[in-house]
């Protein structure tokens, strides 16, 4: 009996991942470019459904919305870009991670905000680096263009950089009073979970 029980949680907590990896597709859709930014970086609220999971569940529950969401965009949009799809999936996991970890150690709103700030921060750090280690000259080599040392400097400075804190304070400014509404409900569900 007890065995049934876990088996039944454990499909309801896939079908609600699985729900939240394609609420998370449906808000990626919804985009919008930074004035003074390059128009390829568009802010989305798609980490949002991620994060509910890894407060509810698990920060693994997050990566594991972050990632359906970007497998579902590469079978619904036919991208023939995996490069921006593995960026966007490394920068949901260095933002929804820090949240969920401190939350679930710490709980309460602080420890939100404080895994906000720190998302953001190594969100917007990592993925600088990695944007000039890795992306930006696997980008060259996918288009066939030169990537010189400036070009990148001036895309991790002007473009990634800034774009990655803006992102995180824009889902930060969502998120904050939306988990104060929720609190009580995401507290009932991990309840339900545990």
């Amino acid at each position: 009996m007890q065995n049934t029980n876990k088996q039944s949680s454990n499909l309801l907590k896939l079908i609600i991942l699985a729900l939240l990896g394609t609420i998370s597709l449906v808000l990626f859709f919804l985009n919008f470019p930074l004035p003074l930014l390059p128009a390829y970086l568009k802010i989305d609220f798609s980490d949002v459904p991620a994060l509910m999971a890894g407060l509810i569940f698990s920060p693994i529950a997050g990566v594991i919305v972050v990632a359906v969401k970007n497998i579902l965009y590469l079978a619904v949009s036919g991208a023939g870009d995996p490069i921006g799809v593995a960026a966007n999936f490394l920068a949901g996991v260095m933002f929804i991670v820090p949240v969920s970890v401190l939350y679930h150690k710490f709980k309460g709103v602080k420890s939100i905000v404080s895994g906000l700030v720190a998302g953001t921060i190594i969100m917007a750090l990592g993925m600088s680096v990695l944007n000039y280690l890795f992306i930006l000259p696997a980008y060259g080599w996918f288009m066939g263009w030169e990537m010189t040392e400036q070009f990148k400097w001036f895309s991790v400075y002007a473009g990634v950089l800034p774009f990655n804190i803006i992102k995180g304070i824009v889902v930060g400014l969502l998120f904050v009073p939306l988990f104060v509404k929720m609190r009580s409900w995401i507290e009932q569900k991990q309840a339900k979970f545990v």
